[in-house]
């Protein structure tokens, strides 16, 4: 496959994302205007962080007065799981791949773009990637920009429901593969009970969302790396 078919190809695949992006990143802008940001700083922070619970987790710090030292802690333990999707993902990428095409990549690595790419067989082209993740985050800050825009003239319904846009994305990434394979279909409903689990369990509940996460993805992921391995892939794509 060539670049631009590569990039193209990438853009396809990015456009679910951009649509539900632009959905939950315009109730996230709404949230920043009643916060008091305006709207280049929210954009700002949409297009350096790209990261829905952390900047939603961000605005509610921002709210209370807490100390920038308080947000980066939080930030590092939200977020903290990228760095495993960014790990796995670099197993995606040709070792002849440079750095910085690496650096960049890691950027836009987030739940919806991994789930994306992690799925396509064999190497993944950095131009591919580029696609993917320029689209979505235009999504993302196109919608942060909105939102802001608009203020907090949308009634309360409208809010509400675009808040649980990001979980039907999230749904639209999961079904398709999981109605192919069996072993990724028991994998998704072992982490919603392992969530489950972690959500009502006295001891479990008491850790925070980021470090909970990083606990399931490396039981989950771990054990279904043990138990059914892939194939070797090929050198090339």
């Amino acid at each position: 496959m060539n670049r631009k078919a590569a990039f193209t190809a990438g853009i396809r695949d990015g456009i679910p994302i951009f649509l539900g992006y632009l959905a939950v990143s315009f109730t996230f802008g709404i949230m920043a205007k009643n916060t008091g940001l305006s709207v280049w700083q929210a954009v700002l922070m949409s297009a350096s962080n790209v990261t829905s619970a952390g900047q939603f987790a961000g605005l509610s710090l921002i709210s209370t007065g807490a100390a920038l030292s308080e947000m980066a802690a939080t930030q590092l333990v939200i977020n903290l799981r990228y760095s495993l999707m960014s790990c796995s993902l670099s197993q995606k990428i040709d070792s002849r791949v440079p750095f910085f095409h690496r650096f960049l990549i890691a950027f836009g690595v987030t739940d919806e773009i991994f789930g994306v790419s992690v799925s396509k067989p064999g190497y993944v082209s950095p131009v591919y990637f580029y696609g993917l993740i320029g689209i979505s985050v235009l999504g993302w800050v196109g919608g942060t920009f909105l939102g802001t825009a608009a203020g907090s003239w949308l009634p309360a319904r409208v809010i509400s429901a675009l808040s649980i846009a990001l979980y039907g994305m999230f749904l639209a990434i999961i079904i398709p593969p999981a109605r192919i394979s069996k072993v990724v279909a028991g994998i998704v409903v072992i982490a919603m009970l392992l969530s489950l689990v972690f959500t009502v369990t006295p001891l479990l509940k008491e850790i925070s969302e980021g470090f909970r996460i990083i606990i399931l993805t490396l039981l989950i992921a771990g054990g279904a790396a043990i138990f059914f391995p892939l194939p070797d892939r090929p050198e090339s794509d």
